[in-house]
């Protein structure tokens, strides 16, 4: 394996052009949702996606190598925009959910049990994840089981952005984000476990200034943060994989699968440890993209372009 520094620019774009899409999109949406109701906002959906078919390049071409690589063969224009409209739709939910709308939905969960029975002893845990369908199913979940609290670190810029929204959706909801980057974060969320939360984090895209290991990935190398197997590693607490599939209509499937478990380490183990969860992560995250293909949202230049160079050779085929 390899690690690597990003150079500013990439860095920039990692953070910024996903965040960017993100946040407009979940604005339309919430305008949307509360004015049009879910019905006639799904329509609706289907009018964003086209333009952002349309008149997003980078986004459309990042698509186009990930698909590729998951499909296993030639993407049609059909595939893109399913891709779109997937993460258009996990937008839309989102309002809803935040607003205690769970009579709306079929939330369908395996793996609960263990998360519960892991949480049990009172010293929390990680839930990590990727951009992969919908963390706020999720955290819904937490907020309608009573004893699964659920909170979400993140990137201090972008989680300035998401409480902004958040308050404007449901004010609750702005106390469930830790904004990582900050003097205080790591005493933050080691107290947030200390209480018995769990804390979730998305360790697909680059963790503030954080170095990176490439790791191979759906035919390919790609970088991924050490940052969150890092932070479990040092505070010795268990992790376990999570992600809230869109399954379609009014349909999620949640999954809480065993990552790792960083509470027994002995000494000298940790870097062993570490990499033996990425690796594990990366086993699962390539799982889920292979069964739910359209549900990873991550519409940027992801792969080394070696790697890229060589799925665009393979899907012309």
């Amino acid at each position: 394996m390899q690690l690597s520094k990003e150079n500013d620019t990439t860095g920039a774009a990692w953070r910024a052009a996903p965040e960017r899409s993100n946040m407009a999109m979940l604005r339309i949406m919430t305008w949307i949702s509360l004015r049009l109701g879910r019905p006639a906002g799904r329509v609706v959906l289907h009018l964003i996606t086209a333009y952002f078919l349309l008149f997003a390049p980078d986004s459309r071409g990042a698509s186009r190598d990930y698909l590729a690589r998951v499909l296993g063969r030639r993407v049609r224009v059909s595939d893109l925009y399913r891709h779109i409209f997937t993460f258009a739709a996990t937008i839309h939910d989102r309002v809803y959910l935040l607003n205690n709308r769970f009579d709306m939905f079929d939330i369908e969960v395996s793996g609960d049990r263990m998360v519960t029975d892991l949480l049990a002893d009172g010293r929390g845990l990680f839930l990590i994840g990727a951009h992969m369908g919908s963390f706020e199913v999720m955290r819904a979940l937490g907020r309608q089981h009573a004893g699964l609290d659920v909170a979400m670190a993140m990137f201090e810029g972008n989680a300035r952005k998401v409480n902004q929204m958040l308050n404007a959706i449901s004010p609750m909801a702005q106390q469930d984000v830790i904004a990582l980057g900050q003097v205080d974060s790591m005493l933050k969320i080691s107290a947030c476990l200390d209480r018995g939360t769990a804390v979730g984090m998305l360790a697909d895209r680059r963790f503030g200034g954080d170095v990176m290991r490439t790791m191979p990935f759906l035919g390919g190398q790609a970088d991924l943060p050490l940052g969150p197997f890092r932070m479990a590693a040092v505070l010795r607490r268990p992790v376990v994989f999570m992600t809230g599939l869109y399954m379609g209509g009014s349909r999620y499937r949640i999954h809480f699968e065993p990552l790792a478990d960083f509470s027994k380490l002995q000494a000298g183990e940790r870097q062993q440890a570490i990499q033996q969860a990425m690796e594990r992560y990366v086993g699962l995250l390539e799982k889920h993209c292979r069964q739910t293909p359209y549900n990873w949202f991550n519409f940027f230049r992801f792969w080394h372009a070696d790697s890229a160079a060589a799925s665009a050779g393979k899907a012309g085929e």
